[in-house]
Order: structure tokens, then sequence, then C-alpha cells
């Protein structure tokens, strides 16, 4: 099968089993954004969880979450933020944007303040590599290495359809954990947990490999404080993205299908869960145009799991601001 309906049918299962929010595809790198994806994460609510649904549904930035602008008086913005103005320009209106900031206009100057306290809200993070095939590893060995000495995450576990043998484990770092995925029509039946995870020092400084020459590897060495902003990161892009990311094809071969109550682009042509943006088009031999099914993802989501499509919110209105919108 393709690592695409893999990691799909995988995401279905933890999130009709699992407590938390499940996403995939996030950065995991700190001194090389985009050196290192996760295929999927798991992160575990925290103390105040309830407080962050009750914000908004999208991803809070974070210059707008470390800026100086509390729930009291409002500030003028330019002063709130210590990072590139266009970097605070844009966080600024993204805040205002999904609720996280309200606006005061005082003589042509933008003021703000946030509508509520950031909360306490996530707990664990656990990132999970997919590798459906061992037979065709690939990098894995390389990037489970980067995310056991970087230790962004507190478990890392690998997730795989194939036998586990020796010589597997012998190449897998110890700290990883190993589940054996079993699947059947188009949906996981059970995971074996194969070797549990060993939680990570996140606390504590961490390695990241840069760039690999003969005889050295380039590293960085990662303090706990950028670690704890990366982790945040994590945490505020997982909750915002969740992991329905993909469409449905505008062909008549697709249909919506059941994977453990979650509903999935499924190709009778392909026999499969397909990638749209990967996978069809035109040249597809099984492709007749139709109209896509019609799914409400975000409906979806917001029905099956903690995360909340349309919250009340916490935005305050005063008498007499309402003008300067």
């Amino acid at each position: 099968m393709s690592e695409f309906a893999f990691e799909l049918e995988l995401c279905a299962h933890l999130e009709s089993r699992r407590e938390g929010l499940v996403a995939r595809q996030l950065g995991a790198s700190v001194a090389d954004p985009g050196g290192r994806i996760l295929d999927v994460v798991r992160v575990r609510p925290g103390p105040e969880f309830d407080e962050r649904t009750a914000i908004a549904p999208e991803s809070i930035p974070d210059a707008a979450i470390d800026a100086a602008v509390g729930t009291g008086r409002s500030r003028y913005w330019k002063d709130a933020f210590d990072c590139h103005p266009e970097r605070a320009r844009r966080a600024t209106e993204r805040a205002l944007e999904i609720g996280f900031f309200e606006r005061d206009r005082r003589n042509g100057r933008d003021y703000v303040r946030q509508v509520a306290r950031y909360p306490d809200w996530y707990g664990r993070i656990v990132g999970i590599e997919n590798k459906p095939d061992l037979g065709r590893p690939g990098d894995l060995e390389s990037q489970l290495r980067t995310d056991v000495s970087l230790g962004l995450v507190d478990e890392v576990v690998l997730a795989t359809e194939s036998y586990v043998t020796g010589a597997h484990r012998n190449r897998i770092p110890d700290e990883v954990g190993i589940w054996r995925v079993r699947r059947d029509d188009g949906a996981v039946r059970e995971i074996e947990v194969v070797r549990e995870a060993t939680p990570l020092a996140v606390d504590e400084p961490g390695i990241e490999p840069l760039e690999t020459h003969p005889g050295r590897t380039d590293v960085a060495v990662v303090s706990p404080a950028e670690k704890a902003q990366a982790r945040h990161r994590i945490a505020e892009r997982a909750y915002g993205k969740g992991w329905r990311t993909y469409a449905f094809p505008d062909c008549a071969a697709c249909r919506a299908a059941d994977s453990s109550g979650a509903t999935l682009p499924y190709c009778e042509w392909a026999g499969r869960v397909v990638d749209a943006g990967a996978d069809c088009d035109a040249a597809c031999p099984g492709y007749e145009t139709s109209s896509a099914p019609d799914v409400d993802l975000a409906a979806e989501r917001d029905r099956r799991t903690p995360w909340v499509a349309d919250p009340d919110g916490k935005r305050r209105r005063q008498s007499g601001l309402d003008q300067f919108g």
C-alpha cells in the first residue's frame, strides 16, 4: 500500500482510540527549519485545554503569543513585539483575524490586547514515523537518530506493517518505540506494541545533526529554551492543522470511504486511498470527470475530537469602540 494511505488510516485509528489531537506532516527541527518533518504527531491535552478550544480553531502565531500583549490595557502593536516589524505586523493581523487579539484604534494607530490569557493547554507530544515496508527504509535510521538526539518530542514511535526482525531492531535507536500495524479492508484493526518508547529528555539540551561530510557531521546544540519554543510551535500547528489536510478528487472512481469512523478518499479503480494532489488527474487510466464527494472534513473533526470548529470566543466589546473596526 502507499505510505499516504497508511498514514491516513493510522491517523483515523489513533483518533478513534486514543486521547488527544492527531496531526500529520509537521516540522520537527530547530536549527534547520524544515529539515525534519514528522509523519504523525499526537498531542495530549493539558490542564487548560478547554481554555484553548474557546479561543480559536486556527493556530495562533508564535509571535503573537510571545508578544508583550496582555488581557488588560491595550498596547501600541509596534511596542509589543521583539522581532522584525513585518513579522510583527503579520502576526498582529492574523491574531486579529482569528480573534486572539482585539483592536482599539486611537489617533490612527492600532492598539491591541489579548481576548484571553494564553493557556497551558498541551501535555506530552508523541512523534510517529510511518514506514509500512521496512524493506524500503530510505533515510529511516538517520531520521530516528535525529529525533532521539534532538529530544524535541516526548516519545518517538516507528509504525510499520512489516514483521519486525532482530536486524530491524538493531538499526533502530533503543529509545524508539515500535508498533506493528495490522490493517483489514481499508482500516487499522490492531496495533501490536513490539517495543515501548523510552521518554526523551525534552528539558535538556539537544543535538541536531545538520550536514554530513566525509569524516564528519555538522551539528547544532539546541538549548532547552529553544526546544520549549519549538514544542510550542508543534502543538499550536497540530491544533490548527489536524490531519485532514487532504482533498477528494473530481473523479467518478472516487468515493468517500469509512476508516475507523473517519472519511477518506477511496479510489475504486486503484483499490486504495489516494492522494488527490499526487495520484489523480486526466492522465490516470481510471480517471472520469465528476464532482468530488460532498464531505465536510472540519465538521467531522469537530464531531469526533476535542477540537472546536466554531467556539464562542472571548472577544470583548466596549461601548463606542465598534466605530474603529
